[in-house]
């Protein structure tokens, strides 16, 4: 399609471009009540808790209101703060729905780590055993981390050889051991992604890129193929998940 003078869109791609715009956001908030409707009916608490955070985030302005003598102009903030705060309590609802639905099931501290936001560089089983207990390397600011899920006493085992294998090449950089379980000493899924974020920054990029060209070349891909999401009961929550979080 030509350009108008000196580069500037023309009407037609102005128009084409606010249609497309138009079909993004419904199709957005198409998702957003289709994770609605497969929650409500999972969770009888959804409603109740969304409704009351609007009534109690309006009553508190309404009293701020009065005692000021401006309820007329704090009661629709509150009314409209009311609804930020219900769609928060929505999206951490179904965030732990998924991570309810996804724990102990095989795949699913891979699925967490791709879904992590940031410059995460993920390798999902590097190691593994024919019992689905795996290895994943992970490369970001704090170094390389090495996420194990599985039987602690087969994972046990798999993170040794990683690691050794892993300093090698990477240095002074840090490598960090995390076991993925509900034992103790171990992370839970769903406090999995936290745990990695809090990790201290040792890295910059320059030095992940350097680092991840160096795995890459000895990389061996001994593990065994792993699902890219924990169930299909997890996958299908997984797209809806990530629509929440965007909002």
């Amino acid at each position: 399609m030509a350009k108008g003078t000196a580069g500037k869109a023309t009407k037609e791609e102005k128009k084409a471009a606010k249609q497309a715009a138009r079909a993004a956001r419904k199709q957005r908030w198409s998702q957003i009540w289709q994770a609605f409707q497969m929650q409500r009916k999972e969770d009888k608490l959804l409603l109740p808790l969304m409704i009351g955070s609007v009534v109690v985030t309006a009553l508190i302005f309404l009293v701020i209101g009065l005692l000021l003598g401006q309820s007329w102009y704090l009661v629709p903030i509150g009314v409209i703060l009311g609804l930020a705060v219900a769609m928060i309590v929505f999206g951490r609802r179904v965030q732990n729905n998924v991570y309810a639905k996804a724990d102990g099931q095989p795949g699913a501290a891979g699925w967490a780590l791709d879904n992590m936001r940031g410059p995460w560089r993920v390798t999902q089983a590097v190691a593994g055993t024919t019992q689905l207990d795996v290895v994943h390397r992970v490369i970001g600011r704090p170094g390389v981390i090495l996420v194990a899920e599985g039987a602690s006493h087969r994972t046990k085992g798999l993170l040794a050889q990683e690691k050794k294998k892993v300093a090698r090449v990477a240095g002074q950089v840090p490598i960090y051991e995390v076991a993925v379980g509900n034992a103790e000493g171990e992370v839970t899924l769903a406090k999995l992604q936290r745990h990695m974020a809090k990790l201290p920054r040792n890295i910059d990029r320059t030095q992940m890129d350097t680092l991840e060209k160096r795995l890459a070349a000895i990389a061996g891909r001994g593990g065994p193929a792993m699902p890219k999401g924990p169930v299909p009961k997890g996958a299908q929550m997984k797209g809806m998940q990530r629509t929440v979080r965007r909002r």
